[in-house]
């Protein structure tokens, strides 16, 4: 034997000799802990010049290896010759450009020979030599909106798509360094048939070696969401990758994105909803347009239910006979709008798996930015805007988020509906949003699986931190316990997951934690928001307030929790935490439970009123706004949901 080797009897020799008593295993419990400690902060929705509207509005120069630069905590300067940078550089990025014409006009702008080798190629690039490349911007954009709605689909050849999406996957393996920063392959497939929003965010765990095996499946070969599931599972099966969907802005779906039926209109079955829930696991509620948790008509007894509202100027108490947000029949609110909202959606999966035994729509929660300017700004005071035509100016606020060529708006001192109901104006916009991951370590596969898993919360751009467990028996102090995970994972489940055997005259118990951002405003309350089925078949909502800062009381009738109050000083768009708490937990029972009752619970966690993005431009630019213009905002985050299921 060797100088230096120990042989297998001396090992043997060794462990008996121990001390006694010596506990078995590692004294260091995190070598083989399963649970996720850590939670990574990033944007799985950023477009760049590559997308066909990006370009149309002004975002000419700022490509995918900037946006990961950007994201990585690198000072980047723009087009109108400012600097721009994060508070906070991110964890983990996803470049999603349009698949739809995926950098044929940033191509023709640069010489591609392939690109230009192409009919539409040829023509944008003779545009642009002659010096009309806003002209070539404004006809590749009317080009792009048509084929996402079905009107008038066109193609690249499948060899320049196929060039082009190799040279996208390359570029985020080039920024992709496992333990450090994470950049996710990726894409949106942008259907959008008779102006219906059903985009999907496709994400790739792979690297380029498999993702490049394929060319993105996009509205050009089918606007069924559908056909792209099935190439999703084509994906897996060609490489052994793995791969997701998640949609995004069904808000302004008008009811489609989570419909009572199939795409062709065909009723749900198990069979859809299985599929559904395999490719779909999670979904992006909150974003730059707007806010899709729930609306004030679907939630009347939900005081915070108007938050970042798309087209919130729309008279609350004249909703059910207003048209929507793109100009429905007035009879059509009640019918559209519960397809279009989270919580409803959550809620109708219920009762659709009460009818087939399986939900179609039992997803996570996250929120991203779905910028297109190449930077993934989520803060109120560092808003960048939907589009590089809305870059901080004295009159961004006003103008339309569109491209550059769309008409001004009627007049400033109150809104135009027809205007804002085609033409968004900048102000309408929210700083929004970031997704929250719970994971091991900051990998490709780490997130992909914690995303899988739905272990996953939504945020509007705060990074609080938020813990939520569900179980039978958490003692009543475990929120406070300094083994709080261990007691949330070894007594129950994490949000995303499910409960069921209820236990036989008990409820079930939930840890709920919160924790302020470290850089941000001081937590408010946390509400429970609970959904669930009746004996009939119908479903229902009530909301929970669970644990709140300072002294307050429910109001003996009601039962609500008063308003926190308001520190923001609007002059110079500050605040005091002096209000407010910096961490809020409880352990919280359901009162009302049925164990013969379908359910499902999520939490919503509310900061103090702090200055919105335009308090801030207001006091930059020393500006007046209009009356009608929100300048303050009560940000918040919603964890993914915990299932019951008797």
């Amino acid at each position: 034997m060797h100088k230096g080797m120990v042989s297998t009897a001396v090992v043997a020799a060794l462990l008996v000799l121990a001390p006694a008593g010596a506990a078995p295993g590692n004294y260091s419990r995190s070598v083989d802990d399963p649970h996720p400690r850590q939670v990574f902060w990033g944007d799985t929705h950023l477009h760049t010049r590559l997308s066909a509207d990006a370009y149309g509005a002004g975002n000419r120069s700022i490509a995918p290896e900037d946006a990961f630069r950007f994201a990585r905590g690198e000072t980047l300067v723009v087009q109108n010759g400012m600097k721009v940078r994060l508070h906070r550089p991110l964890d983990f990025l996803v470049v999603s450009d349009h698949a739809e014409y995926l950098g044929v006009v940033a191509g023709a702008e640069d010489g591609d020979k392939q690109v230009e080798s192409t009919t539409l190629g040829a023509k944008l690039r003779a545009l642009i030599l002659n010096n009309s490349i806003a002209e070539a911007a404004r006809h590749f954009h009317d080009i792009f909106n048509a084929t996402i709605m079905g009107n008038s689909p066109g193609n690249i050849d499948r060899p320049v798509r196929q060039s082009i999406w190799k040279s996208v996957a390359k570029r985020a393996d080039r920024y992709n360094e496992p333990g450090r920063f994470t950049a996710f392959i990726g894409y949106e497939y942008t259907s959008m048939p008779n102006s219906y929003n059903l985009h999907r965010n496709v994400i790739f765990r792979d690297g380029a070696d498999k993702a490049s095996q394929i060319v993105p499946f996009s509205a050009i070969d089918s606007m069924n969401p559908e056909d792209l599931w099935k190439f999703l599972a084509d994906y897996e099966r060609k490489t052994g990758g793995a791969v997701m969907a998640i949609p995004h802005n069904s808000n302004v779906s008008q009811g489609r994105m989570f419909d009572e039926t199939q795409y062709a209109g065909d009723p749900i079955t198990a069979d859809y909803a299985r599929m559904r829930m395999r490719w779909e696991p999670i979904h992006e509620m909150t974003q730059i347009k707007g806010d899709s948790e729930t609306h004030p008509f679907l939630s009347p007894n939900d005081e915070f239910a108007d938050y970042e509202t798309w087209n919130s100027w729309i008279g609350k108490a004249d909703l059910p006979s207003t048209a929507g947000p793109s100009g429905d029949a007035k009879a059509s609110w009640p019918r559209t709008m519960p397809g279009s909202y989270a919580r409803s959606a959550l809620k109708r999966g219920l009762e659709i798996e009460q009818k087939v035994g399986v939900n179609p729509y039992k997803f996570g929660m996250i929120g991203s930015t779905d910028s297109h300017t190449s930077l993934s700004t989520a803060e109120e005071d560092n808003f960048w805007g939907k589009m590089s035509v809305g870059f901080p100016s004295p009159t961004r606020w006003k103008d339309p988020w569109g491209t550059s060529q769309m008409a001004p708006p009627k007049k400033d001192s109150e809104p135009d509906p027809n205007y804002l109901v085609t033409r968004p104006l900048n102000w309408t916009t929210a700083a929004s949003g970031m997704t929250a991951v719970w994971a091991r370590e900051n990998t490709r596969g780490a997130l992909f699986d914690a995303m899988r898993r739905k272990e996953v919360y939504a945020t509007t751009g705060p990074r609080m931190t938020l813990r939520f467990f569900g179980g039978w028996d958490y003692p009543d102090n475990s929120d406070k316990r300094h083994d709080l995970v261990d007691i949330g994972y070894e007594g129950g489940v994490p949000m995303g997951d499910d409960l069921t055997a209820a236990k036989p005259g008990k409820s079930p118990r939930f840890i709920v934690f919160a924790a302020k951002d470290p850089d941000g405003a001081n937590l408010d309350r946390i509400q429970v928001i609970k959904g669930w089925v009746d004996s009939s078949g119908e479903a229902h909502e009530r909301v929970y307030d669970v644990a709140w800062s300072g002294n307050r009381k429910r109001h003996a009738k009601t039962g609500k929790v008063a308003a926190v109050g308001s520190t923001v000083d609007l002059n110079t768009a500050t605040y005091e935490n002096s209000i407010g708490q910096a961490v809020l937990s409880a352990v919280w029972t359901d009162p009302d439970f049925d164990p013969g009752q379908r359910a499902f619970y999520y939490l919503r966690v509310l900061q103090i009123p702090t200055p919105r993005w335009t308090g801030y431009d207001a006091a930059f630019f020393k500006l007046t706004m209009p009356d009608f213009i929100p300048t303050t905002t009560q940000e918040r985050g919603y964890t993914s949901p915990i299932w019951y299921t008797p």
